[in-house]
């Protein structure tokens, strides 16, 4: 064969090779790219926006348990970590559902967050998303286990409440008749069962105010009340106890400020929080009454030289039955409802109240109100 035939055959083997080299590379790029979307982590379509706007919280997991997807809900309880579950309990459900394939719901209480110690009861349910996902949905019901629990102590601490004057009631009673040839002792048991009945008394008129507070209907018809006139009203009305215990009952000068709400309902909230002052001050002490006004806010603030609040225990001064000191409550007939009164009562008003407290040394309560004149603005604005 000539060497002219030599260089056409060559170049047609030239060709002919690295077309099958492209042959094998586009090959290999086809299985390459299917092999990437059987592994890659992409959510069904739907499910992304989904997930989105979840409130509660929701999580999209694949085969090794990786979170793909998380909703704004599921970051705010904590149960994400670095794109994987962060509580065991969890990963043992999803692990479950992907074994069985059928969907589980659990109550479950976690800690919240991988740091958190405060604990979450959630709801939990598990089913399979596809063939290669698993999704997971929780519900967050701490809030509703805390207002049983509330109600449980309510109902608790006001069948102790009751009962406490009830049987003081009844046995009195029958003191009394076995007493009925002893003028002397009629007078001191018929003393007694006036006090318990007043007891009684406070503490049904004060669940029935702190019902009607939590109604939602306490300011129906709002009006202008004069602040100066509920101070010495409920100065008034603790006279009696301060002096008999020595306490001076100190007040500020007159601020002619001025809100809207409920007059009555104001003095009772001022009242409890001077009989409070009271109750838990040593005799002869002070209680200082006091009011402000600065930037279209009126403050009321009650100090006392008392006992003072444990730091664990400010937030907890308003629950319903709660007593710092529980034993000197019960003896100077404390029903427990008072400081929670004058929460609601602030609230409808429109207003909040503070404490600072230091054990020892007394404490204040700080009550907050809208000022009429900038409540009058801020109305006329809106229009």
């Amino acid at each position: 064969m000539s060497s002219g035939w030599l260089v056409p055959l060559s170049v047609a083997f030239g060709i002919f090779v690295g077309a099958g080299v492209v042959l094998v590379i586009y090959v290999a790029a086809r299985r390459g790219h299917r092999a990437a979307a059987v592994v890659a982590s992409t959510v069904p379509d739907g499910v992304d926006q989904v997930i989105d706007v979840l409130e509660s919280a929701g999580v999209v997991l694949d085969g090794s348990n990786n979170v793909i997807k998380a909703s704004p809900g599921a970051m705010a309880a904590g149960l994400v970590w670095n794109q994987a579950l962060v509580h065991p309990e969890l990963v043992k459900l999803v692990d479950s559902v992907r074994r069985t394939g059928e969907p589980r719901s659990q109550e479950v209480q976690l800690p919240r967050g991988p740091f958190g110690d405060a604990m979450m009861h959630l709801f939990v349910r598990v089913a399979r998303l596809g063939t290669r996902y698993v999704l997971l949905l929780a519900e967050d019901r701490t809030e509703s286990y805390r207002l049983e629990e509330v109600r449980r102590d309510f109902v608790a601490n006001i069948s102790h409440e009751l009962k406490t004057p009830i049987g003081a009631v009844s046995l009195l009673a029958e003191a009394l008749e076995s007493a009925s040839d002893d003028p002397e002792q009629v007078r001191r048991f018929a003393k007694r069962l006036s006090k318990e009945s007043e007891r009684l008394v406070g503490i049904t008129q004060e669940i029935i105010e702190l019902s009607r507070l939590q109604a939602g209907e306490a300011l129906a018809k709002p009006e202008l009340v004069d602040i100066d006139r509920v101070l010495s009203t409920a100065i008034d009305q603790n006279h009696v106890a301060a002096d008999a215990e020595q306490i001076s009952l100190l007040r500020g000068g007159d601020k002619h400020a001025q809100v809207y709400g409920d007059q009555a309902m104001l003095v009772m909230a001022i009242h409890n929080l001077i009989a409070n002052a009271i109750q838990y001050s040593p005799a002869r002490s002070r209680v200082g009454i006091g009011v402000s006004e600065s930037d279209g806010v009126v403050e009321i603030s009650v100090t006392d030289q008392g006992i003072g609040i444990p730091e664990d225990e400010v937030d907890r001064v308003f629950e319903r039955f709660f007593r710092v000191d529980p034993a000197r409550s019960r003896n100077t007939g404390g029903s427990g409802l008072g400081l929670a009164i004058v929460k609601h009562v602030v609230q409808n008003h429109g207003g909040d109240i503070r404490v600072w407290s230091q054990p020892g040394s007394g404490s204040t309560f700080t009550v907050r109100l809208p000022e009429a004149s900038h409540a009058t603005a801020q109305l006329g604005a809106k229009e």
